[in-house]
């Protein structure tokens, strides 16, 4: 056996090594994401309870061969936004966890079929900077909507929008009839949520 067979076999043993110690970690911590994230919400006075697992809101937008987990599904009352769903994703880096925002909406399962969506920011300076513009691109006419709401880019903007390290996407989900606003695993604040919420209602009235 040659040096670089020995190499190729040792950097496999360490990968799946890290990747047995992510999946460890997720199974300790998974849990109490959903819960902290609950009592996150119950401490800004919104009616959220956590849902017994095994329902089928947590297959939403979830494939086996995605590497993505639901963690559980938490409950909201009288809200725009209906469910949440923490999701866990284990790599040999570690395990990221995400949100769906899940948003119940007939007009999701209509014949003209909505397509994803996401929000992109501009900075300045452009690399590490402040965000000081956003738009919305993909769905013709949703985009649309979200762009010419000026209260929702005022929430957002006045919003920690670097807290999110990646975009907030909106896929829909008409086999289920509903649609996800995905945004990292954040504990939102109330500026947030109220931007989140308005996005859900946009998806509602679309």
């Amino acid at each position: 056996m040659d040096w670089d067979n020995i190499f190729s076999v040792v950097m496999g043993i360490l990968v799946l090594i890290a990747l047995l110690f992510a999946l460890r970690k997720r199974k300790e911590a998974s849990p109490l994401k959903r819960e902290e994230f609950c009592r996150h919400l119950q401490g800004m006075g919104i009616e959220a309870a956590l849902k017994e697992r095994g329902s089928d809101e947590e297959k939403i937008g979830l494939s086996r061969s995605s590497g993505q987990r639901s963690e559980g599904i938490i409950e909201l009352k009288d809200r725009n936004i209906d469910l949440v769903n923490v999701i866990s994703i284990a790599s040999q880096y570690g395990v990221r966890y995400f949100l769906d925002y899940l948003v119940k909406g007939s007009n999701i399962m209509g014949e003209r079929v909505l397509n994803k969506t996401r929000l992109t920011k501009k900075k300045s300076p452009s690399l590490w900077g402040k965000v000081v513009a956003i738009e919305w691109k993909g769905d013709g006419a949703l985009a649309q909507s979200l762009n010419l709401d000026y209260s929702l880019e005022d929430k957002l903007l006045r919003a920690d929008m670097n807290a999110f390290k990646g975009n907030i996407w909106i896929f829909p989900e008409p086999k289920h009839g509903y649609a996800r606003i995905r945004t990292d695993y954040l504990l939102p604040s109330a500026a947030v949520f109220e931007a989140l919420s308005s996005i859900a209602r946009h998806i509602k009235s679309w």
